[in-house]
């Protein structure tokens, strides 16, 4: 797997927020073999695991934090482009 990017800590705020909310999410990310995916649930889970921050979804489907492209029609961008 390669090097994890951290993200913002406004985007990993959000999350959580959403998770506390229990709403309804569209997720737009790459997956391991670099192809586009989106994913629409609810988040059940926002955490840290080998040195990687990691979302989880209701249907148990989980994504590195780094490779979320888009949170609900809204680009991420990682703590390294000046966020």
């Amino acid at each position: 797997m390669d090097n994890y990017t951290p993200v913002s800590c406004d985007f990993h705020d959000e999350l959580e927020a959403i998770a506390t909310l229990r709403q309804t999410c569209r997720i737009v990310y790459q997956t391991e073999a670099n192809a586009t995916a989106e994913i629409e649930g609810r988040i059940v889970d926002v955490y840290a695991s080998n040195h990687a921050d990691y979302v989880k979804l209701e249907d148990g489907t989980v994504i590195r934090l780094d490779r979320v492209v888009s949170l609900n029609d809204k680009r991420v961008s990682s703590s390294t482009d000046g966020k």
